[in-house]
């Protein structure tokens, strides 16, 4: 399941992986600490107040570092497989790392999946370690113990066969490499994914009615996050089935909007409201010299776009990425999701480098919604 690109507050880079904690992360982070306080409270009634609570945050702290520690299993192993890593992102269910594009094999769907549940037994094994080591300080046996266990629980549920959780993965790699093909191995991956979902839903709802409220409805809440995901990879499987064998030709549109560098971000503006369009080449004394869209328009303040230029904001030549006419559309969306971006003229280099169409992500969208309209017709 995929959150929005850059969503949360980037709290630091971990080998230039951006890490992000998406606002309900607070919530989660909250309610564990307050779990923690209560259970430390209980278990070690001699404790002061500030001691139970210190030791719920310090603990609940490195729980998060825990799951970091997952999901940078996931990506070093995708980065050893040159497939790039968006950013990490912590959220109410724990993390998600999320990768610029598929696996090109199923080995390298199972060793990626594996890496974070061999990553927690690890870390398990190490903070159990910890705890015998140093048995005298009884905070410090407390922290490891929890860790330890929630660490096993972690790695242990992640390998549940449902995607998109790493069994599902594994699931799906094992179905890859047995039937050598990657969309009936998705589907088979999903369709396990929403029985364990409906699963959870009615365990925490049966839970819920014999009295544990709390805990049921929780249980029921991760299953309808699951089943969510596992619905959503389906649809991406559709989304993909629908582009293949498309090319940057078949889809591009051949309008090529363009304005002049020196207009003002206020002409701008109404270039936009006047024609609908949310891009626009720009040209100098005839030449290509960038792209501007409603996206840089967006990050300026609005008093100021009377004494700005497109040129200010607009995104250079150099730094411009292209399409060929004849690359694949699967391809060319998945460049887009790596390299954040929503459009890219396509160009053709003969007989000399001059730009023929525009691909954006609306366009996609737009060929992929028309394709199933027509698939669902009736024969």
């Amino acid at each position: 399941m995929q959150l929005p690109r850059n969503s949360g507050l980037k709290i630091g880079s971990v080998w230039r992986i951006p890490i992000y904690l998406h606002m309900s992360w607070f919530i989660i982070f909250l309610l564990l600490t307050m779990s923690l306080g209560t259970q430390f409270t209980e278990q070690h009634p001699l404790w002061s107040p500030e001691q139970h609570w210190v030791l719920g945050i310090l603990t609940s702290l490195l729980f998060f570092g825990s799951v970091i520690f997952h999901e940078l299993s996931h990506s070093v192993v995708a980065m050893h497989y040159k497939i790039p890593v968006a950013r990490i992102t912590l959220f109410v269910f724990g993390g998600l790392a999320s990768i610029g594009r598929e696996p090109e094999s199923a080995l390298q769907e199972f060793n990626i999946a594996i890496a974070g549940p061999l990553s927690s037994y690890f870390l398990a094994g190490v903070f159990w370690g910890l705890g015998r080591a140093l048995p005298g300080n009884e905070m410090f046996v407390a922290l490891t113990g929890w860790l330890a266990w929630i660490n096993v629980i972690l790695a242990t549920f992640n390998l549940v066969p449902g995607f998109p959780l790493d069994g599902g993965r594994l699931l799906r790699s094992a179905a890859w490499g047995i039937t050598g093909n990657y969309t009936k191995s998705t589907r088979i991956a999903s369709g396990a994914g929403r029985v364990v979902a409906y699963g959870m839903i009615g365990f925490g709802a049966w839970d819920a009615l014999r009295g544990d409220w709390t805990g049921g409805l929780w249980i029921a809440f991760i299953g309808w996050f699951l089943l969510t995901a596992a619905q959503e990879s389906y649809s991406q499987v559709a989304m993909r089935e629908s582009l293949a064998g498309l090319r940057a030709t078949d889809v591009m549109t051949l309008d090529l909007p363009s304005v002049a560098r020196d207009i003002s971000l206020e002409d701008y503006g109404q270039e936009v409201l006047r024609t609908g369009r949310r891009c626009h080449l720009v040209v100098t004394n005839g030449q290509l010299s960038g792209l501007v869209s409603v996206h840089a328009l967006s990050h300026v303040p609005r008093e100021d776009w009377n004494v700005m230029s497109v040129q200010a904001v607009m995104m250079p030549l150099a730094r411009m990425r292209w399409a060929s006419p004849d690359e694949p559309v699967l391809r060319i969306l998945d460049r887009m999701q790596s390299e954040d971006v929503n459009q890219m003229p396509v160009l053709q280099t003969e007989p000399s480098p001059h730009v023929v169409g525009m691909i954006t992500r609306e366009t996609i969208l737009r060929v992929i919604q028309t394709r199933a309209e027509v698939r669902s017709l009736p024969i």
